[in-house]
């Protein structure tokens, strides 16, 4: 080792990365132990240390000993700091017994508030709570919503009801809350419950890691105390200048697209872009420019640190003293990072912008020590800063393809390329007589730079594509070339000018103009034939291989050893799930809250039955649930068959149908249906038979003369029958008693093992005379968690149990995977990927 080398620097890897894993083992506890237990292995590991210490021998033939011990020791270490936090926090739950009771809280605004088209989502510091006048206690912070329209609205579990406008006007709208502000408001809260679905967004875990114990809404209807300011905000001052900033932005640019852009870059307001922007800024692979990410803290840390020294050295013409005391580099280091701190201050301090203060800090504190510290060891030590600050992040993607991309460019030594590397022809020549000294060197400098972003750029993409695919099932072919345009044009054109702004307000309207160019750019992109490409999700050690051949491909080796890389990016590519055997089918019916949505598949065939919920004009069930599902799934849907009208059952449809542009779409819509215009739908009947690799289907309800009289949507469910001869699944929508009374009557064949609980367990349905003729084994009941519906209902529940029929609800197993070749097994992935932080339910509802 150097000289310059610390003595320590061999232990320091080995306890880095034992913390790191002990920290990563610690996620993975589906139970939490008692907070003694952690604080026991902890001081045990402390004690442990100091003996090894003190007894082991520091020769060299003892390193290895020593360094395997460090290693154990850490890992325990970060295992049980991390048990330990995790039970700390979970003390602080709320209550089950408050949840869905009228509280009185009293508390201030703790951030500017997220607006949407259906009201405003804001974080609530509660100071004091009374329940029937006694003082109850609350969670130190839940997140809130104050919808317009019902008092008694979910957020983001209840299907869309058309209310008389005159009850709605009585609904008092929510107010322009501002960050800071002390409010008494008459609240309703549950405990954190997001869908669970394979390859899902974890919402428990996100709530987790914000630190918020419990969600509800503001009750501010017209029975309801009415909400009441206390005090104005002359607390978090940084929020309040956020949220003056962002509303300025939407008054001055007209185009409301365009203004969420600039909002987003100019105080991290991610929300602010709109959906559709988000989906063409993927399918571009820019994403990460269009919020104040760690590439954009790091990079003004960088342009801040550059301008620092400038003016460091400068100072050295009128006071050489203050060179003298602080060498440049150092005032430059500390200065950029000072100023890296306060602008992800200013960008909202998420959790993503603290992560890259802290990794920052740590590569400072590193690099003034005055020692070579290896890379992998700076890397690791920033790595390890971040975890021990918030040990979930090993759970974020953006964790991974932060420290992946930052190894790489170590471990390829990109940064070591040298304006050399285009001087090759002569251009740059200092001996050419025609271009002046200044000006070559101003020209080396700029190609060097631009050879080095490039060549770096392309290194990151090649090595993060395999675990883009892995994280996401979803990369981007055109990502460098957009990049390519898109990093200069928002780094040095937009975000100057978005800042700008704050000046003159005029700036603005320059920033949304180049959004504007800059878009038309990326949505050309984004209609390329292929331009980006989805994989079905492929297991880790299918990722780790590909990482391994990207960074191959990437690093500086001749290009037969390069060519190795090649075949480690196949298994990743090519993966394919199983599907079930000819003869044999499996449904996956999802996770999506209120609503239905389920996934038939055969050997070669899938059929989507109802797309679920519409949340709001930015979110439904499709894309939040089916697009992703489908996409891990690898599936290519045959036929999207939606039941009826109800949005709770079409909400995420357009997507769907975006996604999937083969699909037949089979529905009772009407034929003036806004869904007509995205896909002509063919009208279910009863009478229509099809067969898919062995298995039979059949449409049962409605008959045709059905759509000849006016009926209420749930009367016009499509109900489809599916079976191999051996196992049957019934899939009855949201028909009612008399649609049920209709089909026994009949005598039609209803006889199946697996039944979609008929309107989520309505007391309108699922009628003893049905239940007796379909005589199932199994039933899924898909409703949201604390519905306002209250489904399924208690009585509908008890007849289910009397026949012995198991019931399975959306909030107890999350989404449910049951194929007909194993008929007693049901796979709940709420049990099944159960983790420590994620709510569980001992009752159906």
């Amino acid at each position: 080792m150097s000289a310059a080398t610390p003595p320590g620097a061999r232990l320091l890897g080995p306890l880095l990365v034992g913390f790191v894993a002990g920290a990563a083992l610690q996620l993975q506890q589906r139970g939490l132990w008692e907070a003694g237990g952690y604080a026991g292995i902890a001081v045990g590991a402390a004690v442990l240390a100091g003996l090894v210490a003190i007894t082991t021998s520091p020769a060299k033939a003892a390193w290895s000993a020593r360094s395997l011990a460090a290693l154990l020791l850490a890992l325990v270490a970060g295992f049980a700091l991390t048990g330990l936090r995790a039970a700390a926090f979970q003390a602080g739950a709320l209550a089950p017994a408050l949840e869905g009771k009228d509280i009185e809280v009293t508390g201030r605004v703790l951030a500017m508030p997220q607006r949407g088209d259906d009201g405003l989502r804001f974080r609530f510091a509660v100071q004091s709570a009374r329940l029937d006048g006694q003082p109850v206690v609350l969670p130190a912070q839940v997140y809130l919503g104050w919808y317009a329209g019902f008092g008694s609205r979910e957020p983001a579990d209840a299907e869309s009801l058309d209310a008389p406008a005159a009850l709605l006007a009585l609904q008092r709208q929510p107010q322009n809350l501002r960050a800071g502000e002390s409010w008494r408001l008459t609240v309703r809260l549950k405990a954190p419950h997001g869908n669970s679905n394979p390859h899902g967004f974890d919402y428990e875990l996100w709530l987790w890691e914000q630190g918020l114990q419990a969600t509800g809404y503001v009750r501010a209807g017209p029975r309801d105390a009415p909400p009441q300011l206390l005090a104005g905000g002359w607390r978090h001052p940084v929020e309040r200048a956020r949220q003056w900033m962002r509303d300025a932005v939407y008054a001055r640019v007209s185009d409301r697209q365009l203004a969420g852009v600039v909002a987003a870059l100019l105080v991290g307001d991610q929300n602010a872009i709109e959906r559709a922007d988000w989906d063409v800024f993927r399918a571009t692979g820019v994403a990460h420019l269009m919020s104040i990410s760690g590439l954009h803290i790091t990079m003004f840390a960088w342009l801040a640190a550059q301008a620092i020294g400038w003016l460091w050295r400068r100072s050295a013409r009128w006071s050489p003293a203050l060179c003298l005391a602080v060498p440049a580099a150092s005032a430059a280091a500390w200065g950029g990072l000072l100023l890296a701190a306060a602008y992800a201050l200013f960008s909202g301090w998420g959790v993503p912008a603290q992560r890259t203060v802290w990794m920052l800090a740590a590569v400072v504190l590193l690099r003034q020590s005055g020692k070579r510290w290896p890379w992998p060891q700076v890397w690791l030590l920033a790595m390890a800063v971040v975890v021990a600050l918030d040990p979930w992040a090993l759970l974020q993607a953006g964790f991974w393809l932060s420290f992946v991309a930052v190894g790489v460019l170590f471990a390829t030594d990109s940064g070591a390329a040298r304006v050399d590397a285009v001087r090759g022809n002569g251009i740059f020549d200092t001996k050419n007589p025609g271009i002046p000294g200044w000006r070559m060197t101003w020209l080396a400098r700029l190609a060097g730079a631009f050879v080095r972003v490039a060549r770096e750029q392309w290194v990151v993409t090649l090595a993060l594509t395999p675990l883009s695919l892995l994280l996401f099932n979803q990369v981007s072919l055109v990502g460098l070339l957009a990049n390519g345009l898109a990093i200069p044009w928002v780094t040095l054109l937009v975000t100057p000018l978005t800042m700008l702004g704050v000046l003159w307000a005029p700036f603005w309207d320059l920033a949304a103009a180049a959004v504007a160019a800059l878009m038309l750019f990326l949505q050309w992109l984004a209609r390329w034939p292929l331009a980006s490409i989805s994989v079905a999700a492929a297991p880790l050690w299918c990722a780790v291989a590909g990482v391994a051949g990207g960074l191959l491909l990437a690093m500086r080796l001749p290009w037969h050893w390069r060519a190795l890389g090649l075949p480690l990016l196949l298994p990743v590519l090519l993966w394919q799930p199983l599907r079930p055997p000819a003869g044999e089918f499996e449904l996956i019916a999802a996770d999506v809250g209120q609503g239905n949505a389920l996934v038939v598949r055969t050997a070669g065939h899938t059929l989507v039955y109802d797309s679920g919920p519409r949340f709001s004009r930015e979110s439904d069930a499709g894309h939040r649930v089916l697009v992703p599902l489908l996409r891990a799934l690898g599936e290519r849907v045959d036929t999207l068959m939606l039941s009826h009208r109800d949005s709770d059952h079409i909400g995420g449809a357009p997507a769907v149908l975006a996604m999937q542009p083969q699909a037949a779409l089979l529905s009772s819509i009407e034929d003036g249906h806004e869904l007509q215009a995205l896909r002509p739908a063919t009208r279910c009947v009863a009478g229509q038979r099809w067969q898919w690799d062995g298995v039979d289907f059949e449409v049962l309800h409605p008959a045709a003369a059905d759509y000849a009289t006016p009926a209420r949507s749930n009367a016009m469910s499509c109900v489809l029958r599916l079976s191999n001869g051996r196992r049957s699944a019934l899939l009855a929508g949201d028909i009612e008693l008399a649609q049920e009374q209709r089909l026994v009557a009949a005598g039609t064949v209803l006889r199946a093992d697996v039944l979609l609980v008929p309107h989520h367990g309505s007391k309108t349905s699922s009628s003893a005379a049905f239940l007796e003729a379909v005589q199932p084994t199994l039933a899924f009941a898909q409703a949201g968690y604390r519905n306002r519906f209250g489904h399924p209902a208690a009585p509908v529940l008890a007849r289910y149990r009397e026949r012995g029929i198991v019931v399975l609800t959306s909030p107890v197993c999350g989404a449910a995977s049951w194929a007909s070749l194993h008929p007693s097994e049901v796979r709940c992935q709420r049990q099944a990927a159960l983790r420590y932080w994620q709510h569980r339910m001992d009752t159906p509802r």
